[in-house]
Formats: C-alpha cells, sequence, structure tokens
C-alpha cells in the first residue's frame, strides 16, 4: 500500500472584524484539531489597511500576539501567490485568518486510491450554507 504523510489539503479563508479571530472561531477550530479529523498545516492572519496595504502575520511566529497556541506543522506550505490572491478577497479596513487544513480522515481514502492505481480527476466542495439551503427546499417540496 502507498503510504501518505499527508492527506488532502483545503485552504480557507475567514473574515473577520478587528485584527484576530474572534474567541470562539479559535475554540471551533482548536475542537476540530483535538477531534483528530484535521490537522493545521498552516495559520496565516492577513489584515488589509484601509489604502489596500496587506499585513501578514504568521501565528506560529506569533502565538502569543495571536491568542492561539497551537502546533502547526508544515508552516509555509501556503506560499506568497496563495497569500496575494486570498488578500485581494479581503476588503480594506478588514482581517482574514488564512488556514492550510490537511483532511487527516481522506489519507487512508488517498492511500487506498494511489495502491489501487486511482487517480481523483477531481473534487469538487459545496460550501455548507448551499447545501442547507439546498436540503431545506428539498424538504420543503417533500412536504
Amino acid at each position: 500500500m502507498t503510504d501518505f504523510r499527508y492527506g488532502p489539503v483545503e485552504l480557507h479563508l475567514v473574515g473577520f472584524e478587528g485584527e484576530r479571530p474572534d474567541p470562539r472561531t479559535l475554540e471551533a477550530l482548536a475542537e476540530l484539531l483535538e477531534g483528530g479529523l484535521v490537522r493545521l498545516l498552516d495559520f496565516i492572519i492577513l489584515k488589509k489597511a484601509e489604502d489596500g496595504t496587506v499585513t501578514v502575520v504568521e501565528v506560529e511566529e506569533a502565538a502569543d500576539e495571536s491568542g492561539f497556541d497551537v502546533e502547526v506543522l508544515s508552516a509555509g506550505i501556503v506560499g506568497d501567490e496563495d497569500i496575494a490572491d486570498f488578500a485581494s478577497q479581503i476588503d480594506p479596513g478588514t482581517s482574514a485568518a488564512l488556514i492550510a487544513l490537511e483532511l487527516a480522515f481522506a489519507r487512508t481514502l488517498a492511500e487506498s486510491l494511489a495502491a489501487g492505481g486511482g487517480v481523483v480527476l477531481r473534487s469538487e466542495r459545496v460550501p455548507a450554507p448551499i447545501v442547507n439551503a439546498l436540503l431545506d427546499l428539498v424538504e420543503q417540496e417533500g412536504a
């Protein structure tokens, strides 16, 4: 069987008011990490000034400032091009967390597919608000 050190990785950009995430956001992330479903590969705070200047803070390097003390496994996996791309989606005067999460639960599936000669040709994620709205519609039509 093929052994992978990592499973698939997703990048998430989470906007928030102020210069750091709300404690509830950090608590939710900590719960996921503790449960072993995901592993944190990179965690970056992006702050966009009113003039469009972007400040980048690596959480691992500034754990005291961020208020989030957690092990980041592969800080630097998110490259400068990724940061620039995601930062373009942040409004001036706001901030966001750019988080790289390894889907640890999917590593076994990836290993099995690779061992069997399978190649993932496409993967797509449907955001939770869309899934919930769609299922609400389906349930209303079925009622």
